[in-house]
């Protein structure tokens, strides 16, 4: 197939930032690969692009199936831990498992408890109040624990930054079994990076740095999934764990854990699973959102049922999540699944709001010009800070913490970018917070209102954040003509999903396209369809969201002119370089080839 390589890439200017295209150049013998898997070479080229390399990985990656996933009893403490609760359900004795608020947290309260409960442990749960009580186990939880005759207490997708609420509730006598995806807390001294695990009877977290684990990048909701399989394989019936690949599968897209190696084999078989469900509350949440009849899609999820789970969290109480889950009847599961749609709505209302404030506060003020965005939004719902935080890193590729007001102090939610460790660079920080956790890509936050203007200056003092590490980069898989777009490629490109965090979509770009046509569509007219041609071939192009930006872009290089010619389907000058994503349009049973463009820029001949 002929290639084309990019001789010089322009970036086109977006806000405060050039973004770069980078084209990938691992090698491989993407024509062996291609035989062999009876897969086109393009294929083989964007899987070697995932570092997918040898016979076992590419089988894996290909055809990966359930018994591809790793034993449970490959995690430290595992075995500790289902004799612990074995042996505190056979005695009767009280267990509650104690979650987070958040669609991962939600997901593992669940698995947990209804897989505890068919083994007939005596087990309830709760889920922390995000105002009240912030982020996971914390000693109020812990005391109303002691004061309900709690024997055992079980963390999911928390725990193992509560050093001393675990101890608060070993010094009442109660035994803890903590189960967690974190990062491990650590206090660093002159020499080294001291690890600090809580004393737990029992502490399951695949990042510990002697936990045998083959893969620590599964969510907290896997996490719980492996141990409720091995106590399940321990009573004989471990089939049974699989009602709830459903719910690991959700959590794993939903908590934007990288699509690799087991955790893609999870979302791959949890989204069949998905689509002939029959558990009440996913069928309910599923119809809520119009979704029914449709080949679910790893998108689905991250973007419409996800943000109903976590929006009563955020708004309320991520108990009615767990309540939909558990209902026993459809008109249950219908109310609570109506329930959280609406919570949804609300809190994409109050989200588009807070960021346009968000924005116009830093374009008005000196904040711009930082490179770690500290914003202190006053009012803000603390809930939403996160959402917020990404939207503000997508605009300006920078790391970002939104702060809101409480009436312990703020808290904040913090984003980061691909260069820029914020785990890490907060950690330095430890001295200001009150109560800090999180992981590079994301941070939570809660600190005195006296030191935001404090971190503000010892983050941006001390980053080493360079202009090139804010530039947003672009990675090309394939550098593809359109004219080499067809069904055929399409449907391979299947082969390789689901798509998300880690296993992005496949990226192809081609550097000197005309337009023949464009006009606005969409609702809000903010979406164009265009055609475009190259020497040999013309193809619709779609373009999302990004209208008004992309023809101030093509004003300021080529003159209103030319784009009105554009707009009439007269000939222009206009010679614009694209990164896509090809698909197929179905209209009336027609199919017509079609491009989503992702990214533009010029690139002089």
């Amino acid at each position: 197939m002929k290639v084309l390589f990019f001789q010089s890439l322009a970036g086109h200017k977006m806000d405060m930032q050039m973004k770069k295209w980078i084209l990938h150049t691992k090698k491989a013998d993407f024509n062996k690969i291609a035989e062999k898997y009876s897969i086109s070479p393009v294929i083989a080229r964007i899987i070697r692009n995932r570092d997918i390399e040898g016979d076992k990985s590419i089988n894996k990656f290909l055809n990966g199936n359930l018994d591809d996933l790793y034993s449970p009893w490959a995690m430290k403490d595992m075995d500790c831990a289902v004799n612990i609760i074995l042996e505190k359900t056979e005695s009767g004795k009280k267990i509650r498992i104690i979650g987070d608020y958040d669609i991962d947290g939600v997901c593992a309260t669940y698995i947990l408890y209804k897989g505890l409960k068919s083994v007939g442990a005596n087990v309830d749960w709760n889920i922390p109040d995000r105002v009240k009580d912030g982020y996971g186990l914390n000693e109020r939880l812990v005391i109303d624990a002691e004061k309900d005759g709690v024997d055992t207490i079980i963390t999911c997708d928390n725990g193992i930054a509560a050093k001393l609420e675990i101890e608060t509730a070993k010094d009442y006598g109660m035994t803890v079994v903590v189960t967690d995806h974190h990062d491990i807390p650590y206090e660093e001294t002159e020499f080294e990076k001291k690890y600090v695990l809580p004393l737990a009877d029992a502490v399951i977290n695949p990042k510990q740095n002697d936990c045998a684990y083959p893969f620590k990048g599964i969510c907290g909701a896997v996490v719980a999934w492996k141990l409720i399989t091995a106590i399940y394989e321990r009573k004989n019936i471990k089939s049974e764990a699989l009602q709830f690949l459903e719910f690991a599968a959700i959590a794993t897209v939903g908590d934007v854990m990288d699509l690799k190696d087991e955790n893609r084999i999870i979302v791959k078989e949890g989204l069949k699973a998905l689509k002939d469900t029959r558990h009440l509350g996913l069928r309910a949440l599923i119809s809520e959102n119009e979704l029914d009849g449709i080949e679910l899609m790893a998108h689905h999820i991250g973007f419409r049922l996800g943000p109903c789970l976590n929006a009563s969290g955020r708004l309320d109480t991520a108990k009615r999540a767990v309540e939909l889950f558990l209902a026993e009847t459809k008109e249950e599961a219908d109310r609570a699944a109506w329930d959280l749609k609406a919570f949804n709505e609300n809190r994409k209302e109050m989200t588009a709001n807070w960021t346009k404030t968000a924005f116009e506060q830093i374009e008005n003020s000196d904040l711009k010009y930082n490179k770690v965005l500290l914003v202190l939004l006053d009012g803000c719902h603390e809930s939403i800070a996160g959402i917020i935080a990404g939207r503000i890193r997508e605009r300006y590729y920078k790391p970002v913490i939104v702060f809101t007001n409480t009436e312990d102090g703020l808290k904040a939610s913090g984003r980061s970018i691909e260069s820029y460790n914020m785990f890490e660079e907060l950690s330095k920080c430890r001295d200001l917070f009150t109560k800090f956790g999180g992981h590079p890509m994301a941070a939570g936050i809660s600190m005195p209102k006296d030191n935001f203007n404090i971190l503000d200056k010892k983050l941006n003092e001390n980053t080493v954040l360079t202009d090139d590490d804010l530039r947003e980069k672009i990675y090309i898989d394939v550098p593809m003509p359109i004219d080499f777009v067809s069904e055929q490629l399409i449907e391979q490109l299947s082969l390789i999903e689901p798509f998300g965090k880690g296993n992005e979509k496949p990226v192809f770009a081609e550097q000197h396209l005309s337009i023949l046509s464009m006009r606005r569509i969409g609702k809000n007219n903010n979406m164009l369809k265009l055609k475009v041609s190259n020497e040999r071939c013309v193809i619709d192009a779609l373009m999302f969201n990004d209208a008004d930006r992309f023809l101030l872009f093509l004003e300021n290089e080529y003159g209103k002119k030319e784009v009105e010619n554009a707009f009439l389907g007269h000939e222009n000058c206009i010679d614009i370089a694209f990164t896509y994503y090809p698909g197929i349009n179905e209209y009336y049973n027609e199919k017509n080839l079609q491009i989503t463009v992702l990214d533009y820029c010029i690139i002089k001949k």
